[in-house]
């Protein structure tokens, strides 16, 4: 369960964000992969991993417009894009995550709803880039959980679509509600709204560095120079203590539930989606019988602990449940990592799966074999077969 903690020392947003992702070993092709599958156009990304501020060597992420205009967008907009994408893992529903914080704190600045917010800067093309990127990075790189440092603000003004505006920007007072912020000499506008969206919403605690092994680091730095100290975020890569000392075999998630007596079947189906989508680990439901003899179903998940809180609003959201009941949970598991084979319909993924450093099980990716299926006209069985046959055993 891989852990990162984002040092903003000296604030943060996206593309300090996604540069210090890239130095920390994302492999920038995977990562255009991700966005080349974005249905967004217009931009290119420029990856510069030589820069030094301040003594520091960095790496600098910068998306270049076409145009200097800005695409203003409402947030049923960007999450067609997001949806139209071909993103790992959760990476699609934390992008939408973040999005959703950005426009409820737009709404509350502008006295609006956050389906009528047009995001203005941060839903121009620079800010989509730098979102997904990062959250499909965080994917990429195997971090499961996220800890921030206080966020520092800055001072001074800066110039918006609405004219000149104090900092921090009414966004980012909004986004930091209940947050810790810090103090910084530094002038100018340390912490945007994208950067304090991306870390709002994801992260789980804010402090100073958790008890950790670090594995990798990482320094993405911003636009600017800074003043007194380098306009640089640092990110810490690594496992938790615990997990570390308890190892990849086991963890701790938890368990949700909820009794329904009145859902559809097209209701449970929705829901079950939903529930993935919040980020939960795997859903399933068991046939009851309810209070007054009425058939019903248990719906249960499982969840980590970041992501405990948005899968049981999904619940809520979803269902027509008065409650949910939930419980921490020890699990045993298998060591899990993927392994791409070449077959002779394109690339699958293969999950392995050790126990004790013995391979236990190694199966095909379903999704990568019903898409390869489709692409090539062929049965599902024969792209799972030849998967199989292509790993042979061998990494």
């Amino acid at each position: 369960m891989s852990l990162i903690y984002v040092d903003a020392f000296s604030g943060v947003s996206g593309d300090m964000l996604l540069g210090a992702l890239l130095d920390a070993g994302l492999p920038e092709k995977d990562l255009r992969r991700c966005l080349d599958s974005l249905p967004v156009t217009g931009y290119e990304l420029d990856v510069l991993r030589q820069e030094v501020r301040k003594g520091l060597r960095v790496t600098r992420a910068e998306v270049r417009l076409a145009d200097a205009g800005h695409h203003h967008r409402g947030l049923s907009d960007i999450v067609a894009l997001i949806e139209a994408a071909d993103l790992p893992g959760p990476a699609a529903a934390w992008s939408k995550a973040v999005f959703s914080r950005l426009a409820e704190a737009e709404a509350k600045v502008h006295g609006t709803t956050p389906d009528e917010v047009h995001f203005h800067e941060v839903g121009a093309v620079d800010a989509i880039v730098d979102i997904v990127g990062t959250c499909a990075g965080l994917v990429l790189l195997g971090v499961e959980r996220m800890a921030a440092s206080p966020l520092p603000m800055g001072s001074g003004y800066v110039d918006g679509s609405h004219g000149r505006l104090p900092v921090p920007a009414p966004a980012v007072v909004e986004l930091v509600r209940g947050v810790p912020t810090a103090e910084c000499d530094e002038p100018g506008e340390l912490t945007t709204p994208t950067g304090a969206a991306i870390v709002v919403a994801l992260a789980e605690a804010f402090g100073p560095m958790p008890a950790m092994v670090p594995e990798a680091v990482g320094y993405g730095a911003g636009a600017r120079e800074g003043r007194r100290r380098p306009n640089v975020l640092r990110v810490v890569i690594g496992e938790p203590l615990e997990a570390a000392a308890a190892g990849p075999e086991n963890d701790t998630v938890w368990l949700l539930e909820a009794n329904l007596d009145d859902a559809t079947g097209e209701t449970l189906g929705a829901a079950t989606g939903a529930l993935f989508q919040a980020g939960a680990l795997d859903v399933w439901l068991t046939p009851a019988t309810m209070k007054k003899g009425r058939p019903g179903v248990v719906l249960a998940c499982l969840a980590e602990e970041n992501r405990r809180d948005a899968v049981e609003n999904a619940i809520f959201r979803e269902t027509t449940t008065f409650g949910v009941r939930r419980r921490r949970v020890d699990r045993a598991k298998l060591d899990r990592r993927h392994v791409p084979v070449e077959t002779r319909f394109g690339t699958v993924r293969i999950k392995v799966g050790r126990r004790a450093g013995r391979v236990v099980t190694a199966l095909p990716e379903y999704d990568d074999c019903v898409r390869l299926a489709e692409e090539r006209g062929v049965a599902f069985r024969e792209v799972y077969q030849a998967a199989r046959a292509a790993y042979g055993g061998a990494e």
